[in-house]
């Protein structure tokens, strides 16, 4: 059985084909490279460069491996980009995960996990947000996310392929064994941000608003470990091969830390209190957001074991300074 992973040299894609490779499973990926690595993936891994929206190249794929699982992470992710980019994001995010889960369809695959986001809810009316919670995305990657959710809702209900959304709260980190980690020079992602201006490889760290309702002011997220997010993946994999119903999770650890805490730990762990401008909001940015994990943890029995901000950033920090040193051996 043949798990297809699109996005798979990404980030978070990354790490989800070297923990299938770890439990022995058979995988292909699906990447178009643009913020993909091939070194961040096993050797013996076939990775196919190409769009998740080209029809004929996925039916192939999936008929060539006899693809039984697509765990889906290929996305644009930049919230204030899909503000300006909104038609941009629904191309990619939206359209293409439509050609997708109609070529999982048309290839008799079973099962299908998608990577959606705690965004669907906007600024949550009460914390931590539960996935009944009302949903007001207030951005077009959103917006996209949750298109793609009810498109494969409703492929779910007239088809016999069963899913698990995983809606992600702010992920973070890198494998403790040191084999990836997030490697886009350009990331936005705060940590990743926060841990490059402690290494000197930012000029400082920039904090978006600072008059949120909050209790410091900036925004509050709930962080999760990029190695207990693809165990989630794992557990919901298992869940839909056991034979387990359609259902829709939420991906973090219940607690939320404003941006001052990222970078109060940040600088605590790194050793170096590097400059930070204080700069206006930035539009699509919700005020806080912190999960309510209470289902995944009953139904996919997930136990998170890496809950802990500074751990987070230590693994974040020491893949930054190894990905420093491959660049300078590359260069």
């Amino acid at each position: 059985m043949t798990v297809m992973v699109t996005g798979g040299a990404g980030y978070i894609g990354s790490h989800m084909v070297h923990a299938l490779r770890d439990a022995g499973e058979k995988v292909v990926v699906l990447d178009n490279m643009s913020t993909g690595f091939r070194w961040a993936l096993p050797p013996d891994v076939l990775v196919y460069v190409g769009e998740t929206g080209n029809e004929s190249l996925v039916s192939a794929i999936i008929g060539a491996h006899e693809v039984q699982a697509i765990i889906h992470f290929a996305a644009s992710i930049v919230v204030p980009d899909s503000v300006s980019d909104p038609l941009g994001y629904y191309r990619n995010n939206t359209s293409n995960a439509r050609t997708l889960i109609e070529c999982a369809v048309r290839g008799g695959v079973p099962h299908f996990i998608f990577s959606s986001t705690a965004a669907v809810y906007g600024t949550p009316k009460t914390l931590p947000v539960a996935e009944d919670a009302p949903l007001a995305p207030e951005s077009p990657y959103g917006t996209s996310k949750l298109m793609a959710e009810t498109m494969l809702r409703d492929a779910s209900a007239a088809h016999d392929i069963a899913h698990v959304i995983l809606r992600y709260f702010n992920v973070a980190g890198a494998d403790p064994a040191g084999r990836t980690g997030q490697s886009s020079r350009n990331a936005t992602h705060l940590i990743k941000a926060g841990v490059q201006a402690a290494l000197g490889i930012r000029p400082g760290l920039q904090v978006f608003g600072t008059d949120y309702p909050t209790p410091d002011g900036t925004c509050l997220r709930d962080y999760i470990h990029v190695s207990d997010l693809v165990a989630a993946h794992v557990a919901a994999l298992r869940y839909l091969r056991e034979g387990g119903e359609s259902q829709t999770f939420n991906c973090g650890y219940g607690r939320g830390y404003s941006v001052l805490d990222v970078v109060e730990t940040v600088k605590r762990v790194s050793g170096v209190d590097f400059p930070v401008t204080i700069s206006p909001r930035r539009p699509g940015d919700a005020s806080a957001v912190v999960a309510a994990n209470g289902r995944i943890l009953d139904r996919l029995g997930w136990k998170p074991e890496r809950d802990d901000l500074a751990l987070i950033v230590g693994h974040a920090l020491a893949w930054e300074k190894k990905l420093g040193l491959r660049n300078d051996q590359s260069s």
